[in-house]
């Protein structure tokens, strides 16, 4: 897999063959990944296009939907050193990030040294990031954005690849920090985690409490994710196509030309433009996953509940007539054309 990839790197075209390389070895994530995760495709599918993109994911479910163990599974898969982070009230930046010590040394000599936080890993699972405060928040949205930490002065780089996902619990918001809309837009994907259908229940269910599952076996490893993400952006893509996905993103703005009505009455703030090239990003990864040569009007189109539900602020009027953001964005892809007329 790995020369394959390095061979796909100097070919822009991406021939056919790793493609289909690619292609086999998506098969082979999901076969691995249903040793311990029922159903969920949808969903396994957003977050392995985000770690492939080098994209970041928000996860919002209720508790007791398996989101650390599919984390974890997908950073076994990829043979990636996984922390989780259990967001609190009282914790702190330097709990995450790291922290100086005085220690004395053999010779009696004093001096600081760095301890590194269990945010130098190459997976890491936020869990409840809305129960911390902004101050903690900022220090881990810092993190994702430059890659790196500083302490006393010193910039400690992280560990490559590195991928965060930081879940919210939707059901209960008593006593918790919502991010702000700013630093929400630095998360790739939004990603709902819901209840299973009854059969996929029931077979988790049976699962659980009969056998062990198998263990996962790694697939891939951490170099083989970076070279990943320069293939991703080698996919083609034609101008028509990007362009819509400029156009989808364009829709969501209120008082721009061209803005449904629906949109202006509903809307308050729309999606910027970081939801725009995360469309194009993400349609070249999901396009790569599923055998494509090529990014389609359909890679845009099932990426843009993901993409743009946590990044479109609702009105009071759509508050008040029941619309949700989904609705919304749903109504937003019948409305915008796939090619001007």
């Amino acid at each position: 897999m790995s020369a394959s990839v390095d061979d796909a790197t100097a070919d822009p075209a991406l021939e056919s063959q790793v493609v289909e390389q690619i292609r086999t070895g998506r098969e082979a994530i999901l076969r691995e990944l249903n040793k311990t995760i029922v159903g969920q495709s949808e969903i396994i599918e957003q977050l392995l296009i985000s770690l492939l993109a080098g994209g970041h994911c928000l996860i919002t479910g209720a508790p007791g939907l398996a989101k650390t163990l599919l984390v974890r599974s997908v950073a076994q898969v990829f043979h990636l050193k996984f922390a989780r982070i259990q967001f609190t009230p009282d914790l702190m930046p330097a709990d995450i990030t790291g922290t100086e010590i005085l220690e004395e040394s053999a010779d009696g000599r004093r001096q600081m040294k760095f301890v590194r936080g269990p945010i130098f890993a190459n997976v890491i699972l936020a869990d409840e990031i809305n129960r911390t405060p902004p101050k903690t928040q900022a220090a881990l949205l810092e993190a994702m954005q430059e890659h790196q930490v500083t302490a006393a002065g010193e910039r400690y780089a992280l560990e490559e690849p590195f991928f965060v996902l930081a879940t919210q619990n939707p059901i209960e918001m008593e006593g918790t920090y919502p991010l702000p809309e700013a630093q929400l837009d630095r998360f790739m994907f939004n990603v709902l985690i819901d209840y299973l259908p009854h059969a996929d229940e029931l077979e988790v269910v049976l699962q659980t409490t009969q056998t062990r599952p198998e263990p996962i076996r790694p697939l891939f490893s951490g170099d083989d994710v970076l070279r990943f993400h320069d293939v991703v952006r080698r996919v083609p893509i034609a101008r028509e196509v990007a362009d819509y996905a400029v156009r989808l993103v364009a829709g969501s703005r209120p008082g721009r030309a061209g803005a449904p009505d629906f949109v202006n009455e509903w809307v308050s703030w729309g999606a910027g433009l970081r939801a725009a090239q995360t469309l194009v990003i993400g349609g070249k990864a999901r396009a790569l996953l599923r055998g494509e040569s090529h990014v389609g009007f359909d890679d845009i189109q099932a990426l843009a509940h993901p993409t743009l539900r946590h990044r479109i602020l609702l009105g009071y009027k759509a508050d008040a007539e029941g619309i949700t953001t989904e609705q919304l964005i749903g109504r937003l892809i019948e409305s915008v054309p796939h090619t001007l007329r």
